[in-house]
């Protein structure tokens, strides 16, 4: 009988000293995060910024594949249907993970089907208004908007875009007016409304920022939870009346929902380190990017919490596809 039980406990030493030096070898082999947009844009860059720096601290080369289509979900699907092994990663986004799930539906859920590692940056969007607009304050705009119901345009990234869907969800709790005007993007948007063919809109901040600088538009207010350090006399959304109102778009990396647990920590101190960097974050700011580097269990938090206010936003504004 002892020496049965000898040889059980032994035989689960054996087990738990495998699954452990399993852990400790990962990784083995180039570690691969898809991107689901093309080469050059926010995304891409951001993944660029941080797998120099990872690959160095895992002694693996970090590789970055643009796989586009689809707005991002062919990419995050395949990620979310691959092997749970920690070697193919997805840089996800806001609207891949969230706004598009909410719109249309996707063969993928965000929260079921992926393991969140941690956000590696988000921006918020900013209230921006062409500068001959007389308004300088979020109460003004608000007033001056007010008087004029059904009068004034906005513009947007395009139809459900996370410009559109901030500015919808804010004129919803303000009780405005506007028409919106969509547009192929946030760069011919933002041109319009330097021009004044469109008097406002929420942008990105790496589409507002430089514009703001250079007195080319006004920034009435920012949409996070807290100022940006970028254009701090700017106050919130939130601050000014609206504590329900916090929108913020971020990238983060995503692994198949049953990748091992101490990988996914792994991989998430990394991240925590590399968005640290002086270079790294000197890079982010020029792209109006805020690094973050948080926690799994605070990524999932996020995401929950952005399922709940993008699919009102999505209602508010009327444009889920049936």
């Amino acid at each position: 009988m002892q020496a049965r039980i000898g040889t059980v406990a032994f035989c689960l030493a054996v087990v738990a000293f495998g699954g452990e030096a399993r852990a400790q070898a990962w990784p083995q082999q180039p570690i691969k995060i898809v991107v689901g947009l093309a080469a050059g844009g926010l995304t891409d860059t951001i993944t660029r910024i941080i797998a120099q720096p990872m690959s160095e601290r895992l002694g693996q080369p970090v590789v970055v594949e643009n796989r586009p289509g689809a707005a991002g979900t062919i990419a995050a699907e395949a990620v979310a249907r691959g092997p749970a092994d920690g070697y193919t990663l997805v840089m996800g986004n806001l609207p891949q993970m969230v706004i598009i799930p909410a719109l249309s539906g996707t063969r993928y859920d965000p929260v079921k089907d992926f393991a969140p590692i941690s956000i590696v940056g988000s921006n918020p969007f900013v209230l921006c208004v062409n500068a001959k607009l007389p308004v300088k304050t979020l109460a003004e705009f608000i007033a001056y908007v007010r008087e004029r119901p059904g009068q004034m345009s906005y513009g947007s990234g395009g139809i459900g875009n996370g410009t559109h869907l901030s500015m919808a969800y804010f004129l919803k709790l303000a009780g405005l007016d506007m028409i919106h005007v969509p547009y192929k993007g946030g760069a011919p948007a933002m041109g319009d409304l330097i021009a004044g063919h469109v008097p406002a809109m929420f942008a990105s901040s790496s589409d507002a920022l430089p514009q703001v600088k250079a007195g080319a538009i006004r920034a009435l207010a920012v949409s996070g939870p807290e100022r940006s350090q970028k254009i701090p006399d700017v106050p919130t959304v939130s601050e000014l009346g609206f504590p329900k109102f916090k929108t913020i778009t971020w990238n983060g990396l995503m692994a198949p929902v049953a990748t091992p647990k101490d990988v996914i920590n792994r991989l998430a101190a990394e991240v925590a380190h590399a968005v640290k960097d002086t270079k790294v974050v000197e890079h982010m700011g020029n792209q109006g990017i805020d690094p973050i580097g948080n926690s799994p269990d605070e990524f999932l938090s996020a995401i929950k919490a952005d399922v709940v206010l993008w699919t009102e936003a999505v209602a508010v504004a009327g444009v889920k596809e049936k």
